[in-house]
């Protein structure tokens, strides 16, 4: 048997317990069993699959807490499957000795400034349940390569830098379910580099993911936030590698307000997209692509969802509040569709207006059946609630903009949009909105029918440019007037 206090073990919270416990995963019979106490370690402890066979690492239900003294992983998980999720890409030894990995029920807390909680390396099915990681630099690392992987039901919490990092990993099958995700100062969740395909993050807790919040005793310094800015709670970052078929949905995403903050960030390898004489070129960006994000509550950062260089990604059925900046911001993108979700403003009518969408360089964009109110984005002179920026073949329809600040929608220097069925007015006593809908710049074609307006303080239609029909748009009127 495993148990550590046969190897040595005390669990008294003082003593180096690394050779004990290493001993115990070498020469017991692959189950480390720790009992309730505090463990002390000053090198990662290896579990090697290729030797100890099916292994795995059992706390005591919670009770059991290792304290990580020294550089890297409390517990690093070795295997040496370098075949695919297919069946028959496994060896015969992989299934005798390497399979179903279970690290569950106990504690990590990192004491050493570049101490991780767990590391996984070239694993296949390998489960991480009941865990809590804190003050580590990351929770749970994934390099190099790994199949097939479930986290749930676990906690990682108030580390220095990442949650769940996904390390230059060519990783394809995993869930991150039920989880509490927060208080880490650069990221929840983060991809970089690597190959990551079928993930799914579904009904976790994400959030406070920035250097900013915690309440630290320890101020912030300048030099510290500018180092940090452009964190997010999640990030996929796909320039040197690729992340498709991903689904976050059922999640609370949300922070607090820091510098070019995120709540997801995707970002794909940038693709040169040559003008042509009626709008963009079709190139599209193919590193960050068919990501679902759906039924997700996000907010209070400087951005919602900010997309670079992506395609076919969907956003459905989300509740986006507070953005300081902007709820969604899609730029080199093409195949983006955006319905079916409620953006708005939480505070009181005395409070600052927050929130809007933009979308710059974009095609194929589908934006429909939208609720939102008081949306802020853009200036007196330029921008709107909605904003597209030299995009075509894209559409607004079916979506209720009311009381924008300065204007419902703008087209500028765009190609072949419709702004179709939608009710964009300023009920507001005072209004600011300026237009409700504004075609500005170059370009044209474009189909602007059967929408309501009202309100607008200049014009309710503004446009300028060749080929622009604007057809049965009702003009709604004022208390006590006529609607045109």
């Amino acid at each position: 048997m495993s148990n550590v206090f046969g190897f040595g073990a005390s669990g008294n919270g003082v003593t180096d317990e690394t050779a004990a416990l290493q001993h115990a995963l070498e020469s017991g019979d692959g189950v480390l069993r720790l009992n309730k106490g505090t463990y002390r370690l000053s090198k990662p402890l290896v579990l090697d699959l290729s030797r100890s066979g099916y292994g795995a690492v059992r706390g005591e239900a919670g009770t059991t807490r290792l304290i990580m003294t020294g550089p890297g992983p409390a517990i690093r998980v070795v295997g040496h499957h370098e075949g695919t999720a297919s069946p028959g890409s496994y060896r015969p030894e992989i299934w005798d000795k390497e399979r179903f990995p279970i690290l569950t029920g106990f504690e990590i807390v990192g004491e050493h400034p570049e101490a991780d909680g767990i590391e996984l390396l070239k694993t296949t099915k390998c489960v991480v349940s009941q865990v809590l990681v804190r003050r580590c630099r990351v929770g749970i690392r994934l390099v190099e390569r790994n199949r097939d992987v479930v986290i749930s039901d676990s906690h990682l919490f108030d580390n220095s830098e990442i949650g769940l990092l996904f390390d230059r990993c060519n990783l394809h099958q995993i869930i991150v379910k039920g989880c509490h995700i927060s208080w880490n100062k650069q990221a929840g969740i983060k991809s970089v580099g690597g190959d990551v395909h079928n993930l799914q993050i579904v009904g976790n807790d994400i959030e406070y993911n920035n250097l900013t919040a915690g309440g630290s005793a320890v101020p912030v310094t300048a030099e510290e936030l500018a180092g940090h800015a452009g964190g997010s709670e999640i990030l996929f970052d796909a320039r040197e590698g690729v992340v498709s078929e991903v689904t976050i949905s059922g999640n609370t995403i949300q922070a607090t307000v820091q510098p070019r903050g995120a709540n997801i960030r995707v970002i794909g390898a940038p693709v040169a997209r040559p003008q042509r004489s009626d709008g963009p070129a079709s190139d599209v960006p193919d590193t960050a692509h068919l990501i679902a994000i759906t039924g997700n509550i996000l907010g209070s950062q400087s951005r919602a969802i900010e997309l670079q260089s992506t395609s076919r990604i969907t956003v459905t059925g989300n509740t986006i509040y507070d953005s300081a900046d902007l709820s969604l911001f899609a730029s080199h993108s093409s195949g983006i569709v955006v319905n079916g979700n409620t953006i708005c403003w939480r505070g009181r009518d005395t409070e600052p207006a927050k929130d809007g969408l933009r979308f710059e360089d974009c095609d194929n964009v589908l934006v429909s059946g939208l609720a939102a109110q008081r949306l802020s984005a853009g200036s007196p002179e330029s921008g709107a609630g909605i904003t597209f920026v030299r995009c075509s073949d894209s559409s607004l329809s079916d979506s209720q903009l009311l009381d924008s600040v300065h204007r419902g929608v703008e087209l500028e220097d765009c190609v072949r949009m419709r702004v179709t069925n939608n009710t964009i007015v300023d009920r507001r006593t005072k209004p600011t909105m300026q237009q409700a809908i504004r075609v500005r710049g170059t370009g044209g074609d474009h189909l602007i029918v059967n929408n309501i307006v009202g309100g607008a303080a200049v014009a309710p239609i503004e446009a300028s440019g060749e080929a622009i029909d604007s057809r049965g748009n009702l003009i709604a009127a004022k208390p006590g007037q006529e609607s045109k």
